[in-house]
C-alpha cells in the first residue's frame, strides 16, 4: 500500500508541477505515451494515424492541465478520456467525408462505445477507495489478483470479493442511470 500511496504522490505531483511549469509535462508524457498510444493504435489500426491522434491527445492534455483537477484516478484514465474525444472527432469527420451508411452506424456505435465509456469512469470515480483501487489496477492497469494482492496487502480472496463488490456496485450503477 505504501508503494502505491508513494505512486500516487509522485504522479500528483508530477501533475503540480506541470500546472506551474508546462515544461514539466514531459515526464507525464512519457509515463503515459504507451499507454495512450496502445489505447488509440488498437482502434484505428493505422500506425501514421494512431501517432497522429496520439500527439494531438497530449497536445490537448498540454493544453488543458491547468484546469486538470485531481480526483485519485491515475492520470492516464483523464488522457484515455481526451483519447475518447479524439477518437470521437476523427469518427465525426470519417462519417462526414464518407457516405456508405454502415460505415457510418459503426462510427455511431463507436461513439457510444466511448460515451459509455465515460459514465462509466464517472461511476467508478464514485465507488469506495479499495473498490476503485481494485477497478483500476484490474481492469484499466490490467493487472493480475496475485498483483493487486501483494501491493494491497491482502489476500487474493480479499482482493476478488472487493473486485465483486465493485462490478455489483457498477452495475446498479449503471441500472439506476438507465432508468
Amino acid at each position: 500500500m505504501k508503494a502505491l500511496e508513494n505512486e500516487i504522490t509522485d504522479e500528483r505531483l508530477l501533475i503540480e508541477a506541470a500546472q506551474r511549469d508546462p515544461t514539466c509535462f514531459a515526464e507525464l508524457y512519457e509515463n503515459n505515451f504507451d499507454r495512450v498510444y496502445a489505447f488509440i493504435a488498437h482502434r484505428v489500426g493505422n500506425r501514421d494515424e494512431a501517432e497522429d491522434l496520439t500527439a494531438e491527445v497530449f497536445h490537448q492534455a498540454l493544453a488543458s492541465i491547468g484546469r486538470f483537477e485531481w480526483r485519485g484516478l491515475p492520470f492516464v484514465a483523464w488522457l484515455l478520456g481526451i483519447a475518447g474525444n479524439v477518437l470521437s472527432d476523427r469518427w465525426q469527420r470519417v462519417a462526414k467525408q464518407q457516405e456508405a451508411p454502415a460505415e457510418v452506424e459503426e462510427i455511431a456505435g463507436a461513439e457510444d462505445k466511448i460515451e459509455q465509456r465515460a459514465i462509466l469512469f464517472q461511476l467508478v470515480e464514485g465507488l469506495p477507495q479499495d473498490q476503485r483501487h481494485v477497478v483500476i489496477r484490474r481492469f484499466v492497469e490490467q493487472r493480475s489478483l496475485r498483483e493487486i494482492a501483494q501491493e494491497m496487502k491482502r489476500s487474493e480472496g480479499a482482493i476478488k470479493q472487493l473486485q465483486l463488490r465493485a462490478l455489483e456496485n457498477l452495475r446498479s450503477r449503471i441500472r439506476s442511470n438507465h432508468e
